[in-house]
């Protein structure tokens, strides 16, 4: 059985009922102004123009030489080799060391020792310990060693410069103690 229900909720019920058919005429107001806005709104929009004809044109330069070849690139170096004063002329007609396969960068100078009187390095290259002296080569810029001292290596690069030169740049290896 269903419990009847007192007259305080049928009040209550009547008010809410009320209630809600009060908001519903101030609805109906509101969506005739709405749509008497519609009615009288005239949007001007402009029209879009319309996209411009693309035509492709045909790729023609492939037929031309890369700039970015390596044989050019080695072309160029031969024709830079020959010339009287170049830096490289000396550097291209010697024999390659070990070390010059690395960039200066990947590369660590761990201590340096005497023997003899002569000052070397101890270089780290590729979980490698290497002794260098005055005059080897390290790095890939035709990098020499000019000096060794008790922490770091001193040495002269050949790089281009930005007009396309060679020219001589200092360049040093730092000692680098290892952390514990």
């Amino acid at each position: 059985m269903s419990p009847r229900p007192t007259p305080r909720t049928l009040a209550a019920a009547l008010a809410a009922t009320l209630l809600l058919a009060a908001c519903g005429a101030e609805h109906d107001d509101l969506m005739q102004w709405m749509e008497q806005q519609r009615r009288e709104l005239k949007p001007n929009v402009t029209p879009l123009t319309p996209p411009k004809r693309f035509d492709p044109a045909p790729y023609t330069l492939s037929q031309m030489v890369d700039p970015f070849s390596v044989q050019k690139l080695t072309v160029a170096l031969k024709q830079e080799a020959r010339q009287p004063n170049s830096l490289l002329a000396s550097e291209l007609n010697r024999r390659k060391e070990p070390l010059e396969a690395y960039p200066l960068d990947s590369m660590s100078m761990v201590g340096s020792i005497t023997k003899h009187g002569t000052p070397y390095a101890l270089v780290r290259a590729d979980n490698l310990l290497y002794q260098v002296k005055v005059g080897d080569y390290l790095g890939q810029n035709y990098g020499r060693v000019t000096r060794i001292g008790e922490t770091e290596v001193t040495l002269r690069e050949i790089v281009q410069d930005a007009a396309g030169e060679w020219i001589e740049r200092p360049a040093t290896l730092q000692l680098q103690e290892r952390a514990r």
